[in-house]
């Protein structure tokens, strides 16, 4: 009797002590019930878990951290309590307010680096350039680095060296030269399922018409900000940046509110891009647009915690002007 009753403890202990899958409903539950400053719920199937790692991992880090050189705005400068970029520039809203879908790539990298290349090009150009920088090309013709991941700062480089044609989403040859090459993940998961890998850099427009040479567009040196001070200085006179985050189990369900990390292990390094800020509930935190499609998160959008350096977004957020000069 002795021995049952310790062989029963120990499962019992064993059950109790048992992790619960990432994306289970009994995980989403556990989430929930800590009653954070956001809700979570279902975006992905269990069985999709290796997809999501492989979504959520397309950060590298920085590949060149010497120097590493800082914009340093003067702090002294007042900013608003909450900001928003596509208000504050409502001529280019459109291309600051679009939504891109990674699909089955872990290109976050690439995604990211092309948004904010294209929202400053209206920005800069005061809606007179609505060019969208081909987020296909900086996947595919940056190194090697392709779906598997790519450095945070490798893209702003490029653009500064060689630079990126135009072009837009799948299959849409008016956005530009060169479509991103997967559509989006409409019925997330059940058709997006299978990781793939980038296909090699091609020098060709989608229309064969285009002038592949007259649809480049370039940046200037690249630059970083390492506090929400500077951020938001730099949002405010420049418009939205590129930052990379840790990203947390729980954060894959995340449906609304402000995110902050409650529960479960490490899943990956994404790459995002900060559009803004605000205060909620006396809550601060950070609007950023994510590459998972409109139907993840708010309308593909997450807020997150402002101020702590929530996730490591706040640590090396990366951006750059474009070059007029060359195209």
């Amino acid at each position: 009797m002795k021995s049952l009753t310790v062989t029963c403890l120990l499962v019992t202990v064993s059950a109790v002590f048992a992790k619960l899958h990432p994306l289970s409903d009994e995980f989403i539950d556990e989430i929930n019930a800590k009653e954070s400053t956001w809700k979570a719920g279902r975006n992905f199937e269990i069985g999709d878990y290796d997809l999501v790692k492989t979504i959520a991992s397309g950060s590298l880090g920085i590949g060149d951290r010497e120097p590493l050189t800082f914009t340093i705005h003067d702090e002294s400068e007042d900013v608003p309590e909450s900001f928003d970029s596509r208000e504050a520039w409502p001529e280019c809203a459109d291309v600051i307010g679009l939504i891109r879908d990674q699909s089955r790539c872990g290109g976050c990298w690439a995604l990211s680096a092309a948004e904010v290349m294209s929202d400053r090009i209206c920005i800069h150009s005061n809606a007179t350039k609505k060019l969208m920088v081909s987020s296909q090309d900086v996947l595919t013709c940056t190194s090697d680095f392709g779906c598997s991941g790519g450095n945070v700062d490798a893209p702003y480089k490029q653009w500064n060296s060689t630079g990126y044609v135009t072009g837009g989403l799948y299959n849409n040859s008016l956005q530009g030269c060169k479509s991103y090459f997967l559509p989006e993940c409409d019925e997330h998961p059940t058709k997006c399922t299978d990781y793939v890998d980038a296909p090699s850099c091609v020098q060709q427009c989608d229309d064969t018409s285009l002038n592949y040479s007259q649809q480049y567009t370039y940046g200037l040196k690249h630059t970083w900000f390492s506090n929400e001070k500077q951020i938001q200085l730099e949002l405010v006179k420049n418009g939205p940046v590129g930052s990379g985050i840790v990203v947390y189990e729980d954060f894959i369900s995340y449906k609304s509110g402000i995110y902050q990390y409650v529960s479960g292990d490490f899943a990956g390094s994404h790459v995002i891009k900060i559009i803004g800020w605000g205060v909620e509930n006396d809550v601060k935190y950070w609007i950023v647009a994510n590459s998972w499609n409109e139907r993840w998160g708010e309308n593909g959008y997450f807020r997150i915690k402002r101020g702590n350096n929530e996730c490591g977004i706040e640590h090396t957020a990366i951006a750059a002007l474009p070059d007029f000069s060359r195209f």
